[in-house]
């Protein structure tokens, strides 16, 4: 097996399961909450090219580089995708990215328990040295929710890629260290025991 190896995460609010091929139908269904699709800072599969993306994170984590999964929310419903992607075995680094939600499932408690999850996981199973996040400098929703969870701005990657309309795309890139996680994730815990 690589590293890291599949692995189900549960919490209270949300549970992460690894991505399979029948999970298409509700992941369009979560895509269609909200037309994601349509925003022109991120990059969410519409409903016809979700099997593409579902082939292509698979293909991906069968060479390594991904270990992709599906979002559920409390009930059971599927409501997105998030992965471990840009894998680093030797240097136990991972970026947790390529994430998006249904709209009704945006900010709600779904998303901190996520990153919990996945920071709590690759932290203390995988004995990750550092968990980066990577988003689009104009993505202001997604770097609010970055800096919440605690992540500090390592720096910008300036003409760092093109989105699908072909223009270049600045890129904001953010970290968690391992000497940061106690402090963290007391943090995040703190944040989902408020009262909503």
């Amino acid at each position: 097996m690589g590293w890291p190896e599949s692995v189900t995460l549960s919490g209270a609010h949300a549970t992460l399961r690894p991505l399979l091929p029948d999970d298409h139908d509700g992941l369009c269904a979560a895509a269609r909450d909200g037309e994601l699709w349509k925003l022109w800072y991120t990059a969410v599969p519409s409903p016809e090219g979700m099997a593409a993306e579902i082939t292509r994170r698979l293909e991906l984590q069968s060479r390594g580089s991904m270990l992709p999964f599906t979002a559920f929310d409390g009930a059971g419903r599927i409501v997105g995708m998030t992965t471990y992607m840009n894998i680093d075995a030797v240097h136990r680094r991972v970026e947790i990215g390529s994430t998006w939600y249904a709209g009704s499932a945006q900010r709600t408690p779904l998303n901190t328990e996520c990153k919990r999850l996945l920071l709590r996981h690759a932290f203390e199973a995988l004995q990750c040295i550092a968990v980066e996040f990577r988003t689009h400098r104009l993505n202001t929703q997604s770097r609010r929710a970055i800096e919440r969870l605690g992540a500090q701005l390592d720096g910008m990657l300036r003409a760092h890629q093109r989105d699908a309309q072909g223009h270049l795309r600045d890129t904001a890139v953010y970290s968690i260290t391992a000497a940061e996680w106690p402090v963290v994730r007391a943090h995040l815990d703190w944040q989902l025991s408020r009262p909503r």
